[in-house]
């Protein structure tokens, strides 16, 4: 046999083999039930390297409490503890953060690693290490030192390091800041995913600039002045690219102390992306929401402030146009990918003075389109945890707002309340200082300098404080008029305006009112747009002519409250008829290759009633009549809204064919939709679906009382398969009930039944 044979057939009987093992590795039996005492005889106690007394208390839901002399010695139970709750969590998302998906999934992760390399969510981590003051910087090693600690200590690895071939890889800080870069994706390249598809289209110019005129539109919160999909899944999950927020202040409450409320808004998995923890040393003291992995509370509160922010949708990152490139100016850089139960493969990655070359990857490969380099600033050195460190211990606005001079991504619309009954906002991001909107969705490389060479950061910008109607909203709108543009591409206003209508509705706002606002299932874009259905439908004489099927969809339609409540009939007809009416629409206006494409955006669909109003009758009326066969063919399709809506919770792993089901925990009907106040986001469809995207925790404290913080997670603590704490607050999400987490040591005494003493 020739020798290039021979090594191929040993490749096929080497992949063979690994296809053998890891078919035992995706049958390894789950872990047993294990109940929160169980759970705990594997944290661990003794020989530890520490400074002083350490006692972590834990709750019957497992939320940790850490009291410690040090503050080295609380980072490092921190890390013991997100080791204990999250580690194959944390595993799994360092692979994605070092593009290394391919050593988890085989093959078909070579394409996405080869995106993920070029993006490089750790190129800048030893920059961003060596500036770290180093204090901040300690508090992360220290917190690494936990998470080897138990890892190398575990006498069981999570079932995912089996399913996933993981191994016991020691952790740096560099692969901290490079999970912090990936939760802070750019959401706006989800937004370019969609639009580079139509970009060859003739009346492109004009198609853009309506959309980026509609996109930077909004509602201020204070007067201050496939392969692509499966990306999109993987990046838009992980990032911070939603939520709600809402600071009251104290003479708007019932309780005479400012209040906040916050929900995030993520992808939906369990484990969840968030884990709920509190911690009290010499500098730090508090409690609230981190991501996994990261040393720091995104969003909670110490004893003398609460925080909690919005993804501003940040205009973070531009793409140039580097075709006429001398080869002499462009790097290339290779790198090997490990490709499970297969051959090796290799990412080239091409780097310009303008960023990486991104039209290079598959993902982009199907597009006629020149060679784009992406700049981003999350590719540059700045600093979040230094700031997030410096939240958790401000004690009045002027430090809050100072803290975040050093933070640039994602951008955050951050808002305050503090223990005297002030409320306030800020805006955490770094800008380009562009002089306007830009004229492509991707730029000529001469107005790179100019923008790019004058930064704005947080202390640049516009601020608020104690508004004089008393409250701040916010839900990823633009947060105040500023000299530089903010986002091209804020969210729609739905939330921020029914947010404000909520909270102005109230003479006093107390923590009911805020549980009550966290779950409102109202949507005013999907009722006016009924009711410009409606209105057509009517003039163009087409309710008349209806027959018995088609009278009652309209009927529904006419009568539905805007409610996307789980009983709602009317919610099934309007989003039956929404489906129909855009996919005829655009496919009429734009042919049916552009059509879909347009259709399934959601950032297009903000423009449907321009579009509608400028349609001449004919088109209108076989829109019309394909919105409203596809409602009367399904009126007996479901029972109501969450019939039709649908919330599973699952693991990454029940993506697995065959064995997917038994990581697949709950499903169940759910109300709200994608810019309710309860998000739930969902694509256009008129068949059963599932919810994508949308509020995955909630949160509110009110100032007047330390132990008066509330939390909830979608799903659980745990992230260990079988635990009592994996899923035991999903029933809590589902009828809005909550966790109640003290801050006072001795409240947390008092009502966290499990100590463990941690001792060298």
């Amino acid at each position: 046999m020739p020798p290039r044979s021979r090594s191929a057939a040993a490749g096929l009987a080497i992949a063979a083999a690994g296809l053998v093992l890891s078919a035992c590795a995706l049958l390894a039996p789950l872990p047993k039930p294990r109940d929160v005492a169980e759970r705990l005889e594997a944290f661990p106690t003794r020989g530890l390297p520490l400074e002083g007394r350490v006692t972590v208390y834990w709750s019957e839901r497992q939320v940790p409490f850490i009291e410690a002399e040090s503050d080295g010695d609380a980072a490092f139970a921190l890390g013991l503890v997100h080791a204990h709750l999250r580690l194959g969590q944390m595993a799994t998302a360092r692979m994605l953060a070092r593009g290394r998906l391919s050593e988890m999934i085989g093959p078909l992760g070579i394409d996405i690693d080869r995106g993920l390399r070029t993006l490089s969510y750790g190129r800048a981590a030893a920059e961003i290490e060596r500036g770290m003051d180093e204090a901040a910087l300690d508090w992360v090693r220290r917190f690494v030192d936990g998470i080897n600690h138990y890892q190398d200590g575990a006498a069981e690895l999570p079932h995912d390091f089996r399913v996933l071939g993981l191994e016991r890889e020691p952790w740096t800080v560099g692969d901290v800041l490079a999970i912090g870069r990936l939760a802070g994706t750019d959401v706006n390249w989800l937004v370019w995913a969609d639009l580079l598809k139509l970009r060859a289209r003739d009346d492109w110019p004009e198609l853009w600039a309506r959309l980026v005129k509609r996109g930077k539109t909004s509602f201020a919160s204070f007067d201050g002045g496939a392969r692509t999909a499966a990306m999109q899944r993987l990046l838009g999950g992980t990032s911070k690219s939603g939520s709600n927020s809402v600071a009251v202040s104290g003479r708007r409450s019932a309780t005479g102390g400012a209040l906040i409320a916050n929900d995030p808004h993520l992808g939906i998995v369990i484990p969840n992306l968030w884990l709920i923890a509190g911690v009290k040393s010499p500098s730090y003291h508090a409690v609230g929401l981190m991501g996994p992995g990261l040393p720091v509370f995104a969003i909670g509160r110490n004893p003398h402030i609460a925080w909690g922010g919005t993804n501003m949708r940040a205009a973070s990152s531009d793409l140039y146009d580097v075709g006429d490139l001398p080869r002499s100016e462009i790097a290339e850089r290779r790198e090997r990918i490990g490709v499970r139960w297969w051959f090796d493969s290799e990412a080239v990655v091409h780097e310009t003075g303008w960023g990486p070359i991104v039209t290079d990857t598959p993902l982009l490969a199907d597009l006629d389109l020149p060679p784009l380099a992406l700049k981003w600033t999350g590719h540059g050195a700045s600093d979040e945890i230094g700031a997030m460190l410096a939240v958790s211990r401000a004690r009045s606005f002027p430090e809050f707002r100072a803290a975040f001079d050093r933070f640039a991504v994602p951008g955050q619309n951050m808002l305050f309340a503090d223990t005297g009954g002030n409320i306030g906002q800020v805006m955490a991001v770094r800008l380009p200082a562009r002089s306007g909107a830009p004229a492509d969705i991707f730029l000529d490389r001469e107005t790179h300098d100019a923008a790019w060479g004058a930064m704005r950061s947080g202390a640049d910008l516009p601020f608020g404080l104690n508004p004089e109607r008393g409250f701040l909203v916010s839900a990823n709108n633009r947060p105040a008029e500023t000299d530089v543009p903010v986002s091209f591409f804020f969210s729609p206003d739905d939330r921020v305006r029914r947010l404000t209508a909520l909270v102005e509705r109230e003479a006093t706002v107390d923590v009911a009112a805020l549980k009550a606002l966290q779950r409102d299932v109202y949507m005013a874009s999907s009722a006016k747009l009924r009711d410009l259905f409606v209105a057509r439908l009517d003039a163009l004489e087409m309710t008349a002519a209806a027959d018995a099927a088609g009278a009652e969809a309209i009927g529904r339609l006419r009568n539905w409250d805007g409610q996307y409540r789980r009983d709602s009939l009317g919610a099934v007809a309007f989003e039956q008829f929404r489906t129909g009416f855009v996919s005829r629409f655009y496919a009429l206006l734009y042919g049916e290759e552009h059509g879909k494409s347009f259709a399934s955006m959601r950032r297009g669909t903000t423009l449907l009633e321009e579009d509608i109003a400028a349609a001449d009758e004919e088109t209108l009326r076989e829109a019309l009549a394909a919105g409203l066969r596809v409602a009367a063919e399904g009126l007996n399709s479901f029972a109501g809204w969450g019939d039709m809506h649908r919330l599973g919770l699952a693991h990454p792993l029940s993506r697995i064919p065959l064995i997917g089901g038994r990581y697949r925990f709950a499903e169940a009907g759910v109300g709200g939709s994608s810019e309710t106040v309860m998000k739930t986001a969902h694509n256009t469809t008129a068949e059963r679906h599932g919810v994508t995207y949308g509020s995955n925790a909630r949160h509110i404290s009110d100032m007047s009382d330390p132990d008066a913080n509330w939390f909830v997670l979608l799903g659980g603590q745990d992230g260990w398969f079988n635990s009592s704490t994996m899923m035991d607050q999903w029933a809590l999400w589902r009828s809005g009930d909550y966790v109640r987490v003290p801050l006072t040591p001795s409240e947390v005494r008092a009502t966290f039944p499990h100590a463990l003493a941690l001792e060298n």
